[in-house]
């Protein structure tokens, strides 16, 4: 049985619908690749990194926060020293934002929100350095690493437990009155005593307040005060008169004759106590010279010898004195 050479309008409807589907994933593929940079042109730059935790090849890159790029390929270099350059990342970067990525560029892994995918960011460069041509590598700053933030918090949610047992059982201390701060929360008896002295407290601010009372006339009648201005007064109106160049009180402050007649008394003082002490003159001699001494020392002996033969004997001194006519 031959088939019609015509077409039904059933065949030719399906053909219709796949057509649009075709045309629409067509847009939707295009559409993509457009949000997805999947046909702009593209050049590569080179960045190594010590650890490329949570990225992986197709992942993000990023300039200002703005997605740039792919990494293309992660590969493993050599084991050496520099433990800096364990990885060797090739990134994929639009041709259109070449003039952002500069020589003094930084890139560092960043998280795509605080639990999302990891992706490669690169901060804008400066005009008075160069931009980074095809093959040139990218410089790499240190990122935060959200595994030690997690660890630290970690101790601290610790530390935080630790802190509240400690405070719980601080607590249960107070509650059951033991301690100088449980006392004071728990006794009853020291409320007590509280209350009584704020009730005697109370009491003397009332007796203070009294005006017949000692601190209550301190405290309302002027006359003390009108007194202590008039001391004060006084006092100053002492200083200005000790402050003047009149008066003995205010020579002796400021008046510079008595300092050096005091200081030519001094001086005379002094040489005439080196005029005793250096040996020369009758004074110098009574005060140095033991012989002088000595002999001082038996006149005043002898002396005192005549004089006690004379109350003894006074008729021996006194004889032929007295003649009787």
């Amino acid at each position: 049985m031959k088939r019609s050479p015509t077409i039904t309008w059933d065949q030719l409807r399906v053909g219709i619908v796949i057509l649009v589907a075709l045309g629409i994933i067509g847009i939707a593929v295009y559409k993509l690749g457009q949000a997805a940079n999947l046909f702009a042109k593209r050049y590569q730059l080179i960045a190594y990194l010590p650890d490329a935790n949570g990225i992986r090849t197709g992942g993000a890159v990023m300039v200002a926060g703005q997605l740039a790029g792919t990494v293309k390929s992660i590969e493993f270099l050599p084991v050496d020293a520099d433990t800096t350059r364990n990885l060797r990342l090739v990134l994929q970067i639009d041709e259109t934002v070449k003039e952002q990525i500069r020589r003094d560029s930084k890139g560092k892994l960043r998280t795509m929100g605080l639990l999302g995918d990891k992706a490669f960011d690169i901060t804008p460069g400066t005009p008075r350095a160069r931009v980074l041509q095809e093959g040139d590598t990218v410089t790499v700053a240190p990122s935060l690493d959200y595994e030690a933030v997690i660890a630290q918090a970690s101790g601290a949610v610790t530390d935080l437990v630790a802190l509240t047992r400690d405070m719980r059982a601080i607590t249960g201390g107070i509650v059951r009155g033991q301690g100088t701060v449980g006392q004071l929360v728990t006794n009853r008896a020291l409320y007590d005593n509280l209350n009584g002295t704020l009730a005697r407290a109370n009491a003397m601010l009332a007796q203070f307040q009294n005006p017949n009372g000692t601190v209550g006339r301190m405290l309302n009648d002027p006359t003390l005060y009108n007194r202590l201005t008039g001391v004060i007064a006084s006092t100053d109106s002492l200083v200005t008169t000790l402050n003047s160049t009149k008066g003995t009180a205010g020579l002796l402050l400021r008046d510079t004759t008595l300092y050096r007649n005091m200081v030519g008394i001094t001086r005379g003082a002094d040489s005439l106590m080196r005029s005793l002490t250096n040996g020369q003159g009758t004074a110098s001699k009574l005060l140095t010279d033991q012989t002088l001494y000595d002999q001082l020392n038996k006149l005043v002996a002898d002396l005192s010898a005549v004089l006690a033969d004379v109350r003894r004997d006074p008729s021996r001194y006194t004889k032929g004195l007295v003649k009787v006519f």
